[in-house]
């Protein structure tokens, strides 16, 4: 029996043995039904037993005949700001391959690197621009910036599309975790964290600064990337395939005057960056909920298709935009509904209640048994609604234990950011692997390894600080 054929039956199955089995205790019969999608989906996203997209609308089908919520409400669950920031993104990324802009970044960070590099240098150089990039601006508007330059660079190097061994698959892969990482960073690095901060703040009244978080945020960063480059760079061989840097250089051939189009392309560019950056500073001075990462997206975006880029012709157009993932929106959009599922059946307040009984459990053995449970959660939910459903329960928990909340709460918030393993787990992995050049059973593998890593890690790194700070 094949792998995807085995998946597909498991998957059902799975779903079929929710429907017959009795409930656990404290858990609601839609809970129940809500677990068996979720591994239902994982089953099928994992070995791909049907197309990644059409597995994701499978929430619209299950979760009204569940009685969880209703079609039109679980339709409306598919979209959320994150998707028109993919959006708006992918618009001002196919702006930057058009113009070619992408093509002269990419040339840049070669000349960086200089002739002695190599494969391995090359990928953890460009994880630790996605890293840098992403403490400023969303994990996802890095990935949509990076990924072009990533591919033009493996183009020149002769690595074509279909081929998914060493850096290859690698490059795309190592973007969406860096970017993933790099959001830990800082607060405004992942919606996730600016959740926690406000939990914390509303319902127990620690307040936890920028320069605070980031003393946690960043050495999980400069631990985190390595990591990730060891990882991968093992999972994908990348060492058994010689990449010529200098030879990738040469293919490379730009103008040494710098067009128009490019010109004009890089002042909006400029511009989205500072207004992502800025958004904290700018959010109270505007109506509540107007700017966000997806309105300064979409904005920008618009103004793509007004700008002339200098010969008659706008910088973008509709036959090059409408070259958008728009499969890849719609499989982020299927993990939003599931998440919006497991929070309205009460699947995930289910999950963190069973936490409870740990209070006889000495503190770490708690704080690495949260962490595993949210990471293990964020791999078939978004960040942000698993960062919503938990931290309240983890505040709470750490209120009965009477412990320090930062202790729980701060690594889980991080967990709510750290998973690697399935495209549609967060939107740089959905990025990656729209590339085509991700084999999945390595992203699984790959993200298996550093998800392990993660739990001990980020505990250890945020009990470390608070001893240390005291």
């Amino acid at each position: 029996m094949t792998a995807r054929r085995a998946g597909l039956l498991a998957g059902v199955a799975a779903f079929l043995a929710a429907i017959v089995l009795p409930t656990p205790a404290g858990m609601p019969r839609e809970a129940l039904l809500v677990a068996g999608l979720v591994v239902w989906m994982a089953a099928w996203w994992m070995t791909e037993a049907v197309p990644l997209t059409a597995t994701a609308l499978l929430p619209f089908v299950v979760l009204p005949f569940c009685g969880v919520m209703t079609a039109g409400e679980t339709a409306s669950s598919y979209y959320s700001p994150t998707l028109f920031l993919i959006l708006g993104g992918a618009f001002i990324a196919l702006a930057i391959e058009r113009t070619g802009l992408h093509r002269r970044l990419a040339l840049a960070l070669l000349d960086r690197l200089g002739s002695r590099g190599g494969s391995r240098q090359l990928l953890l150089a460009f994880m630790m621009a996605a890293a840098i990039l992403s403490m400023m601006i969303s994990n996802t508007s890095t990935s949509l910036i990076m990924m072009p330059m990533a591919v033009a660079v493996l183009e020149a190097g002769g690595l074509g599309e279909d081929d998914h061994d060493g850096l290859s698959g690698a490059l795309p892969m190592s973007i969406a975790f860096a970017a993933s990482i790099g959001g830990l960073g800082t607060i405004v690095g992942s919606p996730t964290n600016a959740i926690a901060v406000a939990l914390l703040d509303s319902m127990m009244g620690v307040r936890i600064s920028f320069a605070q978080w980031s003393l946690v945020g960043v050495p999980v960063v400069l631990i985190g990337i390595p990591l990730a480059a060891v990882i991968i760079t093992a999972v994908q061989h990348v060492g058994a395939r010689r990449f010529d840097i200098g030879a990738a250089r040469t293919a490379i051939e730009i103008d040494p005057t710098w067009s128009s189009a490019e010109r004009r392309l890089v002042p909006l560019v400029a511009l989205a960056f500072s207004l992502w950056m800025a958004t904290p500073l700018l959010a109270p001075l505007l109506p509540a909920g107007s700017l966000t990462d997806g309105t300064i997206a979409i904005g920008v975006g618009l103004l793509l298709f007004l700008v002339p880029d200098g010969t008659g012709r706008p910088l973008l157009i509709w036959s090059e935009a409408n070259r958008a993932p728009w499969d890849v929106i719609m499989m982020f959009g299927g993990g939003l509904a599931l998440a919006e599922g497991m929070g309205a059946s009460g699947l995930a307040d289910w999950l963190g209640q069973a936490l409870l009984p740990l209070s006889a459990a000495p503190l770490w053995l708690v704080a690495v048994a949260i962490v595993a449970m949210v990471i293990l959660i964020t791999e078939f939910a978004s960040n942000v609604a698993t960062a919503s459903g938990i931290m309240p329960v983890v505040a709470s928990l750490g209120v009965a234990l009477g412990a320090d909340p930062i202790l729980l709460a701060v690594p889980a918030a991080l967990a709510a950011s750290w998973g690697f393993m399935l495209p549609a787990g967060t939107g740089p992995n959905a990025i990656a692997w729209s590339t085509g050049r991700i084999a999945l059973p390595r992203m699984v593998k790959a993200g298996l390894l550093l998800d392990i890593a993660g739990a001990p890690l980020l505990v250890a790194v945020a009990w470390t600080v608070h001893a240390l700070t005291g």
